[in-house]
């Protein structure tokens, strides 16, 4: 079996990766900062020229019909450039989810604006405690006590909350909202969005510790101390190359990750938390180092690395916490075979 990538993956990824590198630079990110702004406009409306929108959602339905797999890369650029716009949660959870309330005429339109890119969707999942971006939103979908409810944003009493990021708007629930559309047998579809939240946060983190390196490796070859650059240092070296292998190992974790996804088992969920794992733990050295490598200055928003700091705490225990995740990786363990004969191993081939 063939694990790579293939042409057209790579490709849609290195489309995005262009764009952004052209239009989120921490320059933009700093100007949209000082003007206390979620959303830059103008980007939006070209990323949503891209077409992503319905990736994984069934071509029945008006989507792409595409898989995680196909989308994971571009997470990853996404995390790379700490993209303020919420192009993975709504591809790779919002609309996906909406997809579910397909038989609903309201929610069929619905679906079809987002997949055009006309309106946004902001998640309420139990897993999180609050929701991204409600603000913004054209609809918000609740998923509380058993049910999965569309709502439209002003039937959504919200409360404001603070964040770590400031280009991530958080709201909690200040009561009962009032849906026009209502899913009782939503497990498993909840389920579903669980794993794709985590899977993407997880590749999202991994741009992110790439950047904070690259960004540390930058600096070090520039800024001189002594009459010669830091980074001829050993010891700095040293710490750049430690991160750097840290988010190698967690980078194919991921990938492993978003292939089984779609497997919706034991060992696919366990791989899905694993993901997080290593990518948090990655991305969390990667940003510390590179803010040691930038000394004190590397604290303050003065120095761009910060930007990617700050996501980085915010999606660590985004779509799941450590414990949350460890939980689940400690149910595939404890409650199936272990050993080399089973590390590739799927529900469906134990029962």
């Amino acid at each position: 079996m063939d694990f790579r990538f293939t042409d057209e993956q790579q490709m849609t990824a290195e489309a995005v990766r262009s764009l952004l590198a052209d239009r989120c630079q921490p320059s933009d990110l700093r100007r949209l900062m000082q003007s206390g702004g979620a959303r830059d406009g103008a980007r939006w409306s070209v990323l949503m020229e891209l077409g992503l929108q319905g990736a994984l959602v069934a071509e029945d339905d008006g989507g792409l019909g595409l898989t995680c797999a196909d989308l994971v890369l571009v997470a990853e650029a996404c995390g790379y450039a700490a993209l303020p716009e919420p192009l993975i949660e709504n591809a790779g959870v919002g609309i996906p989810l909406l997809a579910a309330f397909a038989d609903d005429p309201r929610c069929k339109t619905l679906l079809g604006r987002a997949i055009a890119g006309e309106i946004t969707i902001a998640v309420d999942h139990p897993v999180n405690p609050f929701i991204s971006d409600a603000d913004a939103a054209d609809l918000i979908l609740v998923a509380r006590d058993g049910l999965l409810q569309a709502c439209e944003p002003g039937s959504v009493p919200l409360l404001r909350q603070p964040s770590i990021d400031p280009f991530r708007r958080l709201f909690s629930l200040d009561g009962k909202p009032q849906a026009f559309a209502t899913l009782r047998d939503n497990r498993k579809i909840v389920d579903t969005a669980l794993d794709r939240g985590a899977l993407f946060a997880a590749a999202q983190l991994i741009g992110i510790a790439q950047r904070a390196v690259d960004l540390a490796v930058a600096y070090a070859k520039e800024r001189n101390q002594f009459g010669k650059p830091i980074g001829s240092n050993q010891a700095v070296k040293h710490l750049l190359s430690t991160a750097q292998v840290k988010i190698e190992f967690a980078r194919p974790v991921v990938y492993a990750a978003a292939a089984q996804i779609g497997n919706a088992d034991t060992f696919s969920r366990a791989r899905v938390s694993h993901a997080k794992l290593a990518a948090a733990d990655a991305a969390d050295l990667a940003c510390r180092t590179a803010i040691q490598v930038h000394g004190a200055m590397g604290y303050s928003w003065e120095v761009d690395v910060h930007f990617f700091l700050k996501r980085m705490l915010a999606l660590s225990s985004w779509w799941g916490d450590a414990r949350f995740h460890q939980e689940r990786v400690a149910a595939r363990a404890f409650a199936h075979p272990l050993g080399a004969e089973h590390t590739f191993a799927t529900g469906a081939d134990h029962g």
